[in-house]
């Protein structure tokens, strides 16, 4: 029920752009389906508070925009060059490179164009909101991680590069909605949901790196094994499959050391970040 609202917002902060090729472009990327894992963090870690998640869906959306602009420019030729996303093709082959590009340029900024407009919170937390989220991903954040993963496309990383590299481009955007969660429903937790997005970003690109080994192309949506074809250094290839799998488990449990060190209900996150981490898509 969650995704549906989700899926129902998105279409609807997106009917009143402009027409033509880019908000095309733009839907057809971010209505293409996906779990919608960032704005489920943000709303469930709300609601563990007892607090009615409904009034922020919007702002939990902010962050699927961001995500999927990300997505976007990541499979540019300029990048990782991939053709397939979410089991179709990618914005730039089902449109053009320039489109493609614009599309992810209108949803970032429309991200904050969303955040700024809320009528559910004061000019204090709303700017909160959107200093964790630029921050996140911007050039200290996503984009700096997206920058190193480049570097290393063609020198081999070491594991300290790697998790480096994991905690900016995968970890900012798991770690903003969890902060940007309790800005809303308890400020003084926000240290300790730092940790949690710290720990749940770490294990969510580790399994991401053993799905790209071990997963199923129809479930994931886009092609397997692409790390490999790259020379991309990841835990599998440093690590081994096995001890890539027990550093992910290691991550989920410092996860749930200290999600059980919060006044939430456990249960509820819980499920969300197990759907995270054990993910087989």
């Amino acid at each position: 029920m969650m995704r549906d609202e989700i899926n129902d917002c998105l279409e609807r902060l997106t009917s009143h752009l402009k027409n033509g090729a880019v908000k095309e472009a733009c839907r057809y990327s971010l209505l293409a389906g996906g779990k919608r894992l960032r704005p489920m963090l943000m709303l469930t870690a709300i609601q563990s508070y007892g607090i009615d998640y409904h009034p922020y869906i919007e702002l939990a959306c902010a962050i699927e925009m961001i995500h999927t602009y990300s997505l976007i420019h990541d499979d540019l030729p300029a990048m990782d060059d991939d053709d397939l996303r979410r089991g179709r093709p990618t914005c730039h082959k089902a449109f053009d490179e320039a489109t493609a590009i614009l599309a992810g340029d209108a949803l970032l900024t429309e991200a904050f164009y969303v955040l700024s407009h809320d009528q559910n919170l004061n000019a204090d937390k709303k700017i909160k909101l959107i200093e964790i989220l630029s921050e996140a991903s911007g050039q200290a954040g996503m984009v700096y991680g997206q920058q190193q993963d480049l570097y290393f496309e063609n020198r081999k990383a070491e594991l300290e590069d790697l998790k480096n590299i994991h905690a900016y481009k995968t970890g900012c955007l798991i770690q903003a909605p969890l902060m940007m969660a309790t800005i809303i429903a308890k400020e003084e937790d926000l240290a300790i949901w730092r940790e949690i997005g710290k720990y749940i970003g770490q294990a969510f690109q580790i399994q991401d790196d053993i799905l790209d080994v071990i997963g199923d192309e129809k479930k994931l949506g886009k092609k397997t094994g692409v790390d490999s074809i790259h020379h991309k250094s990841t835990y599998v290839s440093l690590l081994g499959l096995e001890e890539a799998k027990k550093q992910c488990e290691s991550y989920y449990h410092k996860t749930l050391e200290q999600v059980y060190g919060l006044q939430i209900n456990h249960g509820l996150m819980i499920g969300i970040l197990e759907s995270l981490i054990k993910r087989d898509a």
